[in-house]
């Protein structure tokens, strides 16, 4: 099942394995509310076939535990563990003013706040473990390079403009701060205390 470019799939969890002997199945959600997820009731795999449908679903301390249609064993349960589950963007709710999904990061053009210069576009929205990062293809092109998702280095996001207004940290070898004055070559450099 091919998935369309206009309503992208967006990740909402993972089944984490079984809960209990009665085919139970344990999910870590990526949503605000855990239980939204049960919402969905309907959930799907990345290349958009038919993951699992929720019939009934309780919160945990760590997410929910499901009952699904077609798995009744731990172990059927269990042979689970590690699938992602997606929902169509279109499924989600809109988000209110001045919100947006990450996902909707993505395409958006990226100029410097100060200068106006194009920068390039949004690639991807990442997240190694120290918060998100946006990936940016330069427009001249060019091996893509990573920009700190934070409000420092993106104070603003227009998403109904498709811009997105940036201040990069310097890059690695970059002058950073004022200008140093240079010794001229008359001077001796002196001793310090």
């Amino acid at each position: 099942m091919a998935v369309s470019p206009d309503d992208p799939l967006i990740l909402v969890g993972r089944v984490a394995g079984g809960f209990g002997v009665r085919g139970e199945v344990r999910i870590t959600t990526y949503t605000e509310d855990p239980m939204s997820i049960a919402g969905f009731k309907a959930l799907k795999r990345q290349d958009g076939s038919p993951a699992l449908t929720i019939a009934s679903a309780r919160k945990t301390k760590d997410g929910v535990v499901c009952r699904c249609p077609g798995v009744e064993t731990k172990e059927a349960a269990d042979a689970l563990r590690g699938l992602r589950l997606y929902v169509p963007r279109s499924a989600l709710p809109e988000p209110e003013e001045d919100e947006f999904y990450l996902t909707d990061l993505v395409g958006l053009t990226v100029r410097h706040i100060q200068t106006d210069q194009l920068l390039g576009r949004v690639k991807s929205v990442q997240n190694f473990g120290a918060g998100d990062i946006l990936e940016i293809t330069p427009d001249l092109g060019g091996p893509t390079w990573y920009l700190p998702f934070t409000r420092a280095a993106v104070p603003e996001v227009k998403v109904s403009e498709g811009l997105i207004l940036a201040d990069p940290p310097a890059l690695v070898g970059d002058h950073e701060g004022p200008e140093e004055k240079g010794l001229d070559e008359n001077e001796e450099l002196g001793d310090r205390d």
